[in-house]
């Protein structure tokens, strides 16, 4: 996996500063993490398996009617940007099923209490619950942010994404030749190599899913006088 400073090096010799006399880690470090933001939305976007994740166990004490990032008991995974399933067992147990998601919580449930979680709404940035009698497990599988904002300090730690090294190198350096050079030409190029190495890693990590085989032409005798 790349670090900050490997990106940043790339980044320079491709605006002809290898010694990075103008375009030092300190000057380009904000457009890196501009770069890191852009490269997590593309992945949330594409549903890429790196930003996927499985909370640990959530137990939800009885009464509780919203699960939120702070001031609750459980609360939510830091790192959460958006939820794709939540699955609920009687508390010790282990016998999780899915939960129903809804838009709004039933109001025909809102004064009932039940031995059952059953269904939750994202509102507010919060999970909100049909409030139940006794205490239930959770677990969510979610969406996750990858990056957080790389500090100067940093620089030599391991970013967590595989083959990103060309996408990150070529989008660090655009952002740099357009707000720091201003030559919109080179921005504009880098761009273009950007976008292609993006369309490279996310073509390999999408192969990688595919359980399809396929094969170049079909292995038949006549298949040239048919037309293939």
């Amino acid at each position: 996996m790349p670090t900050p400073a490997e990106v940043m090096d790339m980044s320079a010799s491709l605006m002809n500063d290898t010694a990075q006399s103008v375009y030092t880690d300190a000057a380009q470090l904000p457009y890196l993490n501009m770069a890191l933001r852009e490269l997590q939305e593309n992945f949330e976007l594409n549903n890429i398996p790196v930003t996927n994740d499985t909370s640990a166990l959530l137990n939800v004490p009885l009464n509780t009617s919203r699960i939120a990032f702070t001031g609750t008991t459980p609360v939510l995974p830091s790192d959460l940007i958006e939820i794709q399933q939540i699955w609920e067992s009687p508390e010790g147990e282990n016998l999780f099923i899915p939960m129903t998601r809804k838009e709004f919580l039933p109001h025909d449930l809102e004064n009932t209490t039940i031995n059952q979680l059953l269904v939750w709404a994202w509102i507010e940035q919060e999970i909100k619950l049909i409030v139940a009698n006794v205490d239930i497990d959770i677990k969510l599988d979610y969406v996750k942010s990858l990056f957080t904002t790389i500090l100067i300090g940093a620089i030599a730690t391991d970013l967590p994404v595989l083959n990103s090294l060309s996408y990150l190198g070529y989008k660090t350096a655009a952002l740099c030749s357009q707000f720091i050079g201003e030559n919109p030409t080179r921005a504009g190029e880098l761009n273009g190599l950007a976008m292609l190495a993006l369309d490279r890693t996310m073509g390999i990590s999408t192969k990688s899913r595919q359980a399809v085989t396929t094969r170049k032409r079909p292995f038949r005798a006549a298949y040239k006088s048919r037309g293939f």
